[in-house]
């Protein structure tokens, strides 16, 4: 029998997962993508693109669908997304997967500071520096609006979303960076603190690296709490076993 999984997107394993199931015979793959990024990239299955509203929209969509599983393989910052999902899974009876890659871990040398969001982060940073080169994403930067004495470098895939501190300095990229571009950004733009999100993995990692290695401090903003009774597995090959789906 065939079997529909629907992928929530938009990070590196979701691409993956959606690319492992739809080279399986008798599985369909969707790809669910918020839109908010205009360029996501090909993606094997199908895809569609938007909000369900919220979790009664999402459970009647897996209804409709006939989905027989979900993984929610977004971005471990997305907790609307996350929290919506498994409403709609315990309301439908259709088995839930989150796939979250491994949190980051500091390692000799770092002088990292936890903060619980944004604007714990915003209030930590006229103690720690100056010139903030800011990896935070497009969004909510209003939390660092009135900072108005520091000089701002935002680096993100997509012009983020005002209102911006005073003193800002927009930079467009897309990852994966090296640590050498990252130390030579550091230092080319006189950054003596950096702001990050717990994202995980590889493709951004670089910053922290070269921060460690110029003996920046660095604010890092800890993931939002998974929902009550929810685990997560940590990469694909995790999630297709908890699938019933081990390698091909």
């Amino acid at each position: 029998m065939s079997s529909h999984v629907l992928v929530l997107g938009g990070t590196t394993e979701a691409r993956e997962l959606a690319a492992e199931l739809a080279a399986r015979d008798g599985v369909r793959v969707t790809t669910s993508l918020a839109g908010r990024v205009s360029w996501p990239g090909a993606l094997a299955g199908d895809v569609r693109i938007g909000g369900f509203g919220g979790a009664e929209g999402l459970a009647e969509w897996l209804r409709e669908h006939g989905v027989d599983a979900v993984v929610d393989a977004t971005h471990p910052f997305a907790s609307g997304i996350t929290a919506n999902a498994a409403r709609a899974a315990a309301a439908t009876g259709v088995p839930a997967v989150v796939l979250r890659r491994p949190g980051w871990r500091p390692g000799p040398g770092d002088r990292w500071h936890s903060a619980a969001s944004l604007t714990e982060a915003a209030a930590l940073l006229p103690a720690l520096g100056r010139r903030v080169f800011l990896t935070t994403g497009r969004l909510g930067l209003a939390a660092f609006a009135d900072l108005a004495a520091l000089h701002f470098l935002v680096r993100s895939v997509e012009a983020p979303e005002p209102p911006l501190p005073p003193d800002t300095e927009v930079l467009l990229a897309r990852g994966p960076f090296t640590v050498d571009g990252e130390k030579a950004l550091l230092r080319e733009h006189h950054i003596d603190i950096l702001v990050t999100k717990d994202s995980g993995g590889d493709a951004t990692a670089a910053k922290l690296i070269a921060a460690r290695g110029l003996r920046l401090p660095v604010v890092v903003v800890r993931r939002p709490h998974l929902p009550e009774g929810v685990t997560a597995v940590p990469d694909v090959a995790a999630a297709l076993t908890r699938l019933d789906l081990g390698p091909r």
